[in-house]
């Protein structure tokens, strides 16, 4: 086990929050926990300059009028009569009621409760570390929904392929069409391959195939939720014959004059190799943390696990820069959106506090900044039984770097007629993805001279930092 905390009386310390930690299972415990464990986290933990970037992405659009849900009376009422049958009743959403930890004053003097399957994203906003971002979404520039209507693209492009599933999850991880190559996560790290004694490990998913992850420069390394990846054949003896597990291993690392061929070995060898650094590394690792706090699988619970012990590893394998990619599927909710959307929001709603609390145990929340994106949002208008592809939708940020407790952006009207969406209630992006990502991209270290290099398009929006970190 790697002691992430060095000194004696931080060790004292995170016994005690281990012995905390164990013992969660519900919202009121993680409070206690998050309240007792801290600031003497970061009080006792040793600067090392780390710093990560984790992105949960939530494929098929994620529904969010039921994620963050109009609670004020006036304004309930009318996500009441628009939603219908697929709506929460108010007082459902009393206990997940947010309250700014400094008064606002949003569109229409609204309030915004979390969905009743949210508890432990509710402590995290009471406490400050966990700040809604309203109304984004993909946008080339700003756009008013009369250019929206018009015709003149010249001057007011729109993303490719508004509402489809593909282009949509390509544009918010690559700000391109589907088939982009390369994410605005992997161009951020593009600047930060130096920082790393393993260059490889800059910019990691846990998801399989991401282009969120894919750099000009920087590679994306997929990892599984139990470890690094092997080559099947070589670390097991294949037909129980020794020899066949040596010749297999000569035959995929051998020289060739061929330039494909060689290029093909350097990529195994190097995976070879990584797997042995990587594995040995997490072996290290133990981690308090509960992971397993609600009864069934949790795919997105797992993948985080795996990004905190790689976190835990980061001394030993040198990391002091890291983009992290993870995901749950599941979202396109036409139908049966009550009962589907709500399962889906327990499993974020454990895996996303289980990794912040995982920071706190090994002193570094102020150094990880956790953030969610999906395709879209999607339509205020219920179809009957779910809900339609929409376009902008409200995100979180969570880390102990972030001002929480409070919204950025700007509040939509609970309406589908107001001129901040496009029918529906399909919601008119009010912030870009752009300005999102510029704001992650400051805190991580991307100078502003550079930004336009990882996001193209900023100069077309006023504002590159949005105030959350």
């Amino acid at each position: 086990m790697t002691n992430i905390i060095t000194t004696p009386v931080s060790r004292r310390a995170m016994l005690k929050r281990a012995s905390e930690i164990a013992g969660m299972g519900a919202a009121a415990p993680l409070a206690l926990n998050l309240a007792s464990m801290g600031d003497a986290a970061a009080a006792t933990a040793p600067g090392n300059d780390y710093k990560a970037l984790v992105c949960v992405f939530l494929y098929g659009g994620n529904d969010h009028p039921n994620t963050l849900i109009p609670f004020d009376k006036m304004n309930h009422a009318r996500y009441l009569g628009i939603r219908g049958g697929v709506s929460f009743q108010r007082k459902d959403l009393i206990p997940t009621a947010l309250t700014p930890i400094q008064p606002q004053t949003l569109t229409d003097d609204l309030q915004y409760a979390f969905a009743p399957y949210l508890p432990r994203l509710k402590v995290l906003f009471d406490g400050g570390k966990l700040a809604p971002l309203l109304n984004v979404g993909s946008l080339i520039t700003p756009v008013t929904r009369a250019q929206f209507d018009g015709s003149n693209r010249a001057l007011y492009p729109l993303p490719p392929k508004l509402f489809s599933h593909n282009d949509q999850q390509t544009y918010w991880q690559a700000l391109g069409s589907e088939g982009s190559t390369v994410g605005w996560g992997g161009r951020i790290g593009d600047y930060a391959l130096s920082s790393n004694d393993q260059a490889l490990l800059t910019c990691i998913s846990a998801s399989g195939n991401a282009v969120f992850v894919s750099g000009d420069k920087a590679l994306q390394y997929q990892i599984s939720p139990s470890g690094a990846i092997p080559v099947k054949g070589i670390k097991e003896a294949g037909y129980g014959s020794p020899q066949i597990m040596e010749a297999l291993h000569q035959l995929i690392t051998a020289q060739s004059k061929h330039a494909f061929e060689n290029e093909l070995t350097t990529i195994m060898r190097r995976s070879i190799e990584m797997e042995g650094i990587v594995n040995g590394a997490l072996s290290k690792v133990s981690l308090n943390t509960n992971f397993d706090l609600v009864p069934g699988e949790n795919s997105l619970a797992d993948q985080l696990k795996i990004v905190a012990r790689l976190i835990g590893a980061r001394k030993e394998l040198g990391s002091r820069r890291q983009i992290f990619f993870v995901s749950l599927d599941g979202f396109d909710h036409h139908s049966n959106l009550s009962q589907k959307h709500n399962e889906l929001m327990s499993k974020v709603d454990e895996a996303v506090a289980a990794f912040y609390v995982a920071t706190v145990e090994m002193g570094v929340q102020r150094d990880v900044t956790t953030f969610t994106a999906s395709d879209f949002g999607r339509t205020l208008v219920n179809n009957g039984d779910g809900s339609d592809h929409g376009w902008g939708s409200h995100h979180f940020i969570i880390g102990g770097a972030v001002k929480g407790g409070r919204y950025y952006g700007t509040a939509p009207h609970v309406s589908a007629t107001t001129d901040d969406q496009v029918g529906q209630g399909r919601l008119l992006p009010s912030t870009s993805i752009d300005q999102y990502a510029a704001t992650l991209a400051h805190w991580f270290g991307v100078p502003d001279s550079e930004m336009a290099t990882v996001l193209p398009n900023i100069g077309n929006f006023q504002g590159r930092n949005l105030g959350f970190l």
